[in-house]
């Protein structure tokens, strides 16, 4: 199963972007972590350019969530929030039908902690009728990383992938009650 992993930090350095790389790398077997790269390309939401033909960004993030069989989002939070930058792509996607029904694992981590922007995340895919694998249940006030720029915490690295075989179990057994 391809899994389409979207960062909401566009830093370079992200705790989130590593949080992603390390998921690739703890994927249960049949399972592809792919990281969509082109969050910043975005043009910003609006109504009048939703529409044939839609701008290039869009129809490519649009294309590859619905080859994907699931998403995966790490984000930060950003003045108790999540990134404009995040919201940004979920707008474009409110109105898509390749997003509708998708299972979704939802990860946060910031350094002050991460709990208000996941909240509203979990909020925002629910009311966009993704289904949250585990209840959204995966929020870090810190991912440490190491000198390379990877996640270090050997408890973080067995949550992650303790979320990405529960996923894989979501997919295998889909159930309207997995919300």
């Amino acid at each position: 199963m391809k899994v389409l992993a979207i960062c909401g930090s566009l830093r370079a350095t992200s705790s989130n972007t590593a949080i992603i790389r390390a998921a690739a790398r703890l994927a249960p077997a049949g399972m592809e972590v792919v990281e969509f790269e082109r969050l910043a390309a975005l043009p910003h939401f609006s109504q009048d350019l939703d529409v044939e033909p839609l701008p290039e960004p869009v129809r490519d993030l649009r294309a590859r969530i619905a080859d994907a069989g699931a998403l995966f989002i790490s984000s930060p939070e950003y003045a108790h929030g999540m990134p404009g930058s995040l919201k940004n792509a979920l707008d474009w996607l409110v109105s898509a039908v390749e997003a509708m029904d998708k299972l979704v694992l939802l990860i946060s981590a910031s350094p002050g902690g991460a709990a208000h922007a996941h909240a509203q995340l979990a909020e925002v895919l629910r009311t966009m009728n993704l289904r949250l694998v585990d209840g959204g249940a995966h929020v870090f006030t810190r991912a440490r990383l190491d000198a390379q720029g990877d996640v270090a915490d050997p408890e973080m690295r067995a949550t992650i992938a303790r979320a990405l075989a529960e996923l894989a179990v979501a997919a295998a057994n889909p159930h309207p009650d997995d919300r």
